[in-house]
C-alpha cells in the first residue's frame, strides 16, 4: 500500500502502533488516540513527516474534519477489557459502540473507500461448535462482546444502506512485542513472560485447561492491510486455527526461558471463555494465511522484546 491517506484510530496502542509503523513510510497516516493505554513510545517513527497524531476520544473529535480526503480507516480504538466492561458497562459502551457509530457515520459522509474494524472472538461466547465459523450466531457473555458485535452489525448495515465497504477482523488471542502486561489482548503471554523474567510465580485463572488460539501481532498487521486491499466485504476470523491450553502455553514459555518456576492457580474470572479456536477457512477471501509452525520463534521474539524493554 502506497500513497494513501489513512486514519488509524487507537494508533498508539499495542496493535495500532504496529500498523502505523508498517504504513507510515509510504502513506500519509493520521492517528487518533486518547492516550488511555496508547503511548508515543510505541511508535518506531514518532516524528515521521508522514505522521499526524491527534489526541482525543472519538466521541469528542471532529471526525468529519479528520476523515476528509481519507482513503482508508483502520479502527482499533476501544476500551479493550472484558472485566472493565462488566464493571462499567455504560462507560464501556460509550467508548466502544457510540464512538464506533460516530466514526462510521463520518466514514460514510466522507466517502472513505474502506473501513477495517478490529473486532474480537469474544462475540462467540461459550459456543461449543469448535472450530468457530464466522456464520455462528452472536453469543456475547460480556458488555465488551456485545459492543464488538454491535459495531460489526452497524458496518454490515452501513454497507447495505450506504455502500460503505468494510471488513470486520475477529481477532482471537493476539501477542507480540509492545504488548502491555495490563492489556486484555492475550495478556496471559506478557504476564507469564514478565513474571518469569522477574523470578515471580505467574497466575493461571481456572484449571489452565482452557484453550486459546494465539496469533502474532505482525500477522495481525498483514491481515489488516490485506483486508483493506481486498474486494471482500464481511467478517474474517484472524487466528492460527490451532488451540493451545494455558497449561501447554506455560510449559512452552518456561522451556524457552529455561525456567522451573511453577504457576499459581486462582479462581476463573467472570466473563472468561473456556474454549476458543477459530475456523480459518474464510481467510482466503482476503488472501491471508498464517504459518502456525512459527509460534515458538514468535514467542522468542516477544520474550526478547520484554528482556530489552523491562516494564
Amino acid at each position: 500500500m502506497e500513497g494513501k491517506d489513512i486514519v488509524v484510530t487507537g494508533g498508539l496502542g499495542f496493535i495500532g502502533s504496529h500498523i502505523v509503523d508498517e504504513l507510515v513510510e509510504n502513506n500519509r497516516v493520521t492517528v487518533t488516540d486518547n492516550f488511555s493505554s496508547g503511548k508515543i513510545d510505541n511508535l518506531k517513527y514518532p516524528n515521521h513527516e508522514n505522521l499526524k497524531i491527534i489526541k482525543g476520544d472519538l466521541n469528542d473529535l471532529d471526525l468529519d474534519k479528520i476523515l476528509k480526503g481519507t482513503d482508508y480507516v483502520f479502527h482499533l480504538a476501544a476500551l479493550a477489557s472484558v472485566p472493565e466492561s462488566v464493571e462499567k458497562p455504560l462507560f464501556s459502551n460509550e467508548n466502544n459502540l457510540d464512538g464506533s457509530l460516530k466514526l462510521f457515520v463520518a466514514a460514510k459522509n466522507n466517502n472513505v473507500k474502506k473501513v477495517v474494524f478490529s473486532s474480537s472472538a469474544a462475540i462467540y461466547g461459550e459456543n461449543p461448535n469448535i472450530p468457530l465459523k464466522e456464520t455462528e450466531p452472536y453469543m456475547p457473555e460480556s458488555p465488551y462482546a456485545v459492543q464488538k458485535a454491535g459495531s460489526e452489525l452497524y458496518l454490515k448495515a452501513f454497507n447495505e444502506s450506504y455502500g460503505l465497504n468494510y471488513v470486520s477482523l475477529r481477532y482471537f488471542n493476539v501477542f507480540g512485542p509492545k504488548q502491555n502486561i495490563n492489556s486484555s489482548y492475550a495478556a496471559v503471554i506478557p504476564n507469564f513472560i514478565y513474571g518469569l523474567l522477574n523470578g515471580r510465580q505467574p497466575t493461571i485463572f481456572g484449571d489452565g485447561e482452557q484453550t486459546r488460539d494465539f496469533i502474532y501481532v505482525k500477522d495481525i498487521v498483514r491481515a489488516n492491510i490485506l483486508a483493506c486491499e481486498s474486494d471482500y466485504n464481511g467478517i474474517v476470523n484472524i487466528a492460527s486455527g490451532n488451540g493451545l491450553s494455558i497449561n501447554q502455553l506455560y510449559d512452552i514459555i518456561t522451556e524457552v526461558l529455561g525456567s522451573d518456576i511453577k504457576p499459581i492457580y486462582e479462581d476463573e474470572r467472570i466473563g472468561d471463555i473456556k474454549h476458543s479456536i477459530a475456523d480459518i477457512s474464510n481467510q482466503k477471501n482476503i488472501g491471508f494465511t498464517v504459518d502456525s509452525n512459527n509460534f515458538k520463534n514468535q514467542l522468542k521474539e516477544t520474550i526478547k522484546w520484554f528482556m530489552d524493554n523491562p516494564q
